[in-house]
């Protein structure tokens, strides 16, 4: 049996400050949680930056700089930085935090959608910084834009010869699938690949146990058996698709981006409670976890030394 990959996605940029305590905003916070993340078990962390003096999201390479890192010399885990950054940014400012510190995996966002978390604001009274309901209501009319030139430059960018990154290939729909079925056949990606299916979002496809039957039959008829695929099941369906994509044979992902909560009401204690969750799950269902190097022979990286940070 193939071993199973646990990313852990450690704050994101859609959930703000008001909605946890626990979500990590300054720069040693987001280390801490990441560093125990990956102590408790998590192979790969998915990263983004905040501002630490709001909890804003941020492209600011200095505000990536400090935890990276700490991470580092704490943690052979895999980095991942996100080229997604926030739904509000140009692919421009996205794609600068993985062009300044060339880590062994970076985030490929595989096509745009209504990408939306307002209904979310009316949850919260009061706000603990005056940018947070603007932002989640804003997305209301939002569109997270991934056009195909878009992709081309992330793949030009990340892919050549200079940073030679691994991508994580998010795909929020079923078409998704088939837009980067196309970039293969235009030369922009070559195999293997790994995919993450990213579901629940609003706006993409239902995190829902048909959807990923769906989801894997469609990978399987595109990419035939040379890909390694992992899901994302957003908000409240986190722990039961990540364990239906480890039994199905993919890998997991875990983290306060993807949901503030350990179960149904009650708020997460950090991301490492999550990952030491879907862990238990993992093993209880005869699921064997993933080292950091392991997963790097699996997935083809260039290795940590590699690395500018």
């Amino acid at each position: 049996m193939n071993k199973t990959i646990i990313s852990c996605a450690i704050t994101g940029a859609i959930h703000t400050p008001t909605m946890s305590d626990a979500l990590p905003i300054n720069p040693e916070q987001i280390a801490e949680q990441a560093i125990a993340a990956a102590h408790a078990g998590a192979t790969i962390l998915h990263l983004h930056a905040r501002n630490p003096d709001n909890g804003a999201p941020s492209v600011d390479p200095a505000h990536f700089e400090h935890f990276l890192t700490m991470i580092k010399a704490e943690t052979d885990a895999i980095i991942n930085i996100s080229t997604g950054g926030s739904i509000m940014m140009s692919i421009d400012e996205r794609l600068g935090p993985a062009d300044t510190f060339s880590p062994e995996m970076c985030s490929m966002n595989m096509g745009s959608i209504n990408f939306s978390f307002h209904p979310l604001a009316d949850r919260y009274e009061k706000f603990k910084f005056d940018w947070e309901e603007k932002y989640i209501r804003s997305t209301e009319g939002a569109i997270f834009r991934n056009t195909f030139a878009d992709i081309k430059l992330v793949a030009e960018t990340m892919g050549g010869d200079k940073h030679r990154v691994k991508f994580e290939h998010e795909c929020y729909d079923v078409g998704h699938l088939y837009n980067l079925a196309f970039c293969i056949k235009q030369g922009m990606f070559k195999q293997p690949i790994f995919l993450q299916f990213v579901m629940g979002v609003l706006g993409g496809i239902a995190a829902e146990l048909d959807n990923l039957e769906f989801m894997k039959q469609t990978a399987d008829k595109l990419f035939g058996d040379d890909y390694q695929w992992s899901v994302i099941g957003a908000g409240s369906a986190q722990m039961k698709l990540a364990a239906a994509s480890a039994a199905m044979g993919g890998h997991v992902r875990v983290g306060l981006e993807d949901s503030l909560y350990i179960e149904r009401g009650k708020l997460a204690d950090s991301n490492a409670q999550q990952v030491e969750k879907v862990k238990e799950i993992l093993e209880a269902q005869g699921n064997v976890v993933a080292t950091p190097n392991e997963a790097r022979a699996m997935l083809g990286l260039k290795g940590a030394k590699q690395v500018n940070f």
